[in-house]
């Protein structure tokens, strides 16, 4: 036999449950299984399931090849043997099986096992079993190339019950020390494998007393055949453990066999958990019903395991729309349907391959993803597209779906039923760029009932978006409304143009970034001028803000600290200056910093922020700067968000809290 076992260290992820009941079995059908009162529930898996743990005694994977007279072939199947294997023990069996696209090798190439069931030993919570995975594809050609769902290549899975029951069973009985009757012999599957585990398990409760069905595919027999004489199959029947992804397109095969079941009052577990079609949810079943085997089986627990939430429409789909959808560990899953596409891949903070089911539809659940607002790209056959199913924001430098991810500490971003501003479009002429600009400007409540003037603040996007940013990204204007009605801020008109500009007149490349970028000078020349003659603003220093994320916290201390007679209130989020280690700020900006007390007693409020998880270099040169401030005696407020990174919820947090210190006498 060929050993192919090589532990590797996996990433984890986490599955969530909410119990509900769906039927109370009658005392006579808990005493007519071994009831063992004591026994608790098995949860879902934890943190780490997956992952190698150090110190953990390792079982060991071979190949082994048996003769099969079914097929006339010799075929091979792997076989786990648990740690501290010993041949002069007796040990019971489970037949693990895979799916339509898999063969002997799918579960230890995607589920890894090994790592699963050896954590489960190290922790005592296995009752010692070998665990073998065969071919289900019971055929010469067994491979999964070519066209899986060929005819000759389905009806193979049905024709591999035979093979098991008189070919491999048999092998196994008489080359490995196992425990020979039912009550010691369980079978378990994945997708195609699930249904042939019902089939097969269920249609021979003589050879098997314990039955595992992972997101059974549309090869599951009907329930009355499945379960043609319901006192038969109670009495035999040790365990039947049926789950499910909550969003999986094959949910309806599990959750018919469930009905009848319940209908019929035959115990079993019905678990739903949120997920897919895909590993997440199979990993799971593997670690949860391998726990409960060959042990007493009490069916009094049995409705406390039950269907978890699913996932909730994003806010941030097209209204209506059911995908993407989020998951209380806040994960996304997303479901396309696009039949004629080869490949579909999902890129948010990383890439997630998608997988094609029978009904053309592309399917993946996500690790989880960081709170707040992320763009996202549907790539399809290697080109990046939005997803038709999500509203659409100018980021990344072209128009990009998106997703927000739910902070439980984000009310103060949420529309609220409090007084609101409006946000307006207007367009200007430049002399500067000769061409036509626009922004767009908040007025706070109240601001068309009156003659009363306002402070302003000009509030600049980052690197690949524009003015449309900070209100619909950022939330800017559910943030000021909040804030207004709570009275933590003072009434203020915010003003979001776009921050490139170029001067036709000059080269200038494409006017992106800083380089050759006049915005600042577009600003001050123009802009400020025209808000000051449109709106009803207090037009002087001591009434005017201004504060940008990344590259718009750049462009605020290149303008403010060059034009420190127009402004009296600075902030840079995620960006200000970065400073080399040398670096004498007394000297920049025409040494605008080189006499702290004259500094200080000119700005009201300097303010600069950074995630805590943003990139190295972006984390520590705004914190550089900061205690560059520090050592030049200059007054400042310095935040750091925690656990985010150069994102929107960042800037959200230091848009809400620069909002509420400026403007105060």
């Amino acid at each position: 036999m060929e050993t192919i076992y090589k532990p590797k260290l996996t990433r984890t992820r986490l599955s969530a449950v909410a119990v509900h009941k769906y039927l109370l079995f009658t005392t006579a059908l808990t005493l007519s299984l071994s009831v063992a009162h004591s026994q608790s529930m098995v949860s879902p898996a934890p943190a780490g399931f997956d992952a190698m743990q150090l110190g953990a005694p390792h079982g060991k994977i071979d190949t082994l090849t048996y003769v099969s007279a079914t097929v006339g072939t010799n075929r091979r199947a792997l076989v786990y043997t648990p740690p501290a294997y010993n041949k002069s023990k007796k040990y019971p069996v489970l037949y693990l099986l895979h799916g339509i696209g898999g063969d002997e090798k799918e579960w230890y190439n995607g589920g890894q096992p090994q790592i699963i069931l050896d954590n489960l030993y190290a922790q005592g919570k296995l009752v010692p079993m070998i665990v073998v995975m065969p071919n289900g594809r019971a055929m010469k050609d067994d491979r999964a190339t070519g066209n899986i769902m060929a005819p000759d290549k389905v009806a193979a899975f049905a024709t591999f019950e035979k093979d098991l029951l008189t070919d491999l069973i048999p092998y196994v009985d008489g080359h490995f020390p196992v425990l020979k009757d039912r009550e010691h012999r369980a079978i378990a599957g994945l997708s195609m494998g699930g249904g042939q585990s019902l089939n097969f398990g269920l249609g021979n409760l003589d050879k098997f007393a314990w039955v595992g069905a992972f997101s059974a595919a549309p090869n599951t027999k009907a329930p009355e055949v499945l379960v043609p004489d319901a006192d038969k199959t109670r009495k035999q029947l040790k365990l039947l453990f049926i789950s499910c992804g909550a969003s999986d397109n094959l949910l309806s095969f599990s959750k018919r066999t469930h009905d009848y079941l319940a209908a019929k009052e035959v115990p079993h577990i019905y678990f739903i958990e949120p997920g897919v079609h895909d590993f997440k949810v199979w990993k799971n079943g593997l670690y949860m019903f391998s726990q409960m085997l060959f042990k007493p089986v009490n069916v009094s627990i049995f409705p406390m395991y039950g269907a978890a939430p699913s996932g909730v429409p994003a806010s941030t789909n097209i209204p209506g729309v059911k995908y993407p959808q989020l998951l209380p560990d806040n994960r996304v899953m997303f479901r396309i349907k696009a039949p004629q596409a080869k490949e579909m891949v999902i890129d948010l903070t990383k890439k997630f391959p998608m997988q094609k089911d029978t009904g053309g539809f592309w399917t993946v659940t996500t690790d989880p993803i960081p709170l707040g607002f992320h763009y996202y790209s549907l790539i399809i056959d290697g080109m990046p597209v939005v997803d038709p199913a999500s509203q659409t924001f100018y980021g990344m430098g072209r128009m990009a779906s998106g997703i927000d991810i739910p902070d439980p500490d984000g009310n103060f971003y949420e529309l609220k039923n409090v007084p609101h501003g409006q946000v307006r479009l207007v367009n200007y002429y430049s002399d500067l760029t000769k061409a036509w600009r626009k922004a767009y400007v908040y007025t706070p409540a109240g601001y068309d009932e009156g003659s009363k003037r306002y402070p302003v603040m000009y509030l600049q996007h980052g690197s690949g978006e524009d003015e449309t940013g900070w209100a619909t990204q950022g939330k800017m204007n559910y943030i000021m409304d909040n804030l207004i009605a709570e009275k933590k801020a003072t009434p203020m008109i915010i003003v979001m143009d776009r921050g490139y500009a170029t001067d036709p007149s000059k080269p200038a490349g494409n006017g992106a970034g800083m380089a050759g970028n006049i915005f600042p000078e577009v600003l001050v020349k123009e802009i400020i001028p025209f808000m000051d003659r449109s709106f009803r603003t207090i037009a002087d220093k001591g009434h005017r803000a201004m504060a940008g994320l990344s590259m718009g916290g750049f462009q605020t201390f290149q303008t403010t600290m060059t034009n420190p007679d127009l402004f009296a209130y600075v902030g840079g989020f995620s960006g200000a200056s970065f400073l080399q280690p040398d670096t004498d700020i007394t000297k920049m900006y025409n040494g605008i910093w080189a006499d702290a007390k004259s500094f200080n007693n000119k700005m009201k409020v300097v303010y600069i922020s950074i995630g805590t998880t943003e990139p190295e270099r972006m984390y520590n040169g705004v914190k550089g700067f900061h205690t560059a401030l520090e050592k030049a005696g200059i007054k400042h407020v310095y935040y750091e968000s925690p656990g985010t990174a150069h994102e929107w919820q960042t800037w959200r947090r230091s848009l809400n809290q620069f909002a509420a210190l400026i403007f105060k006498d």
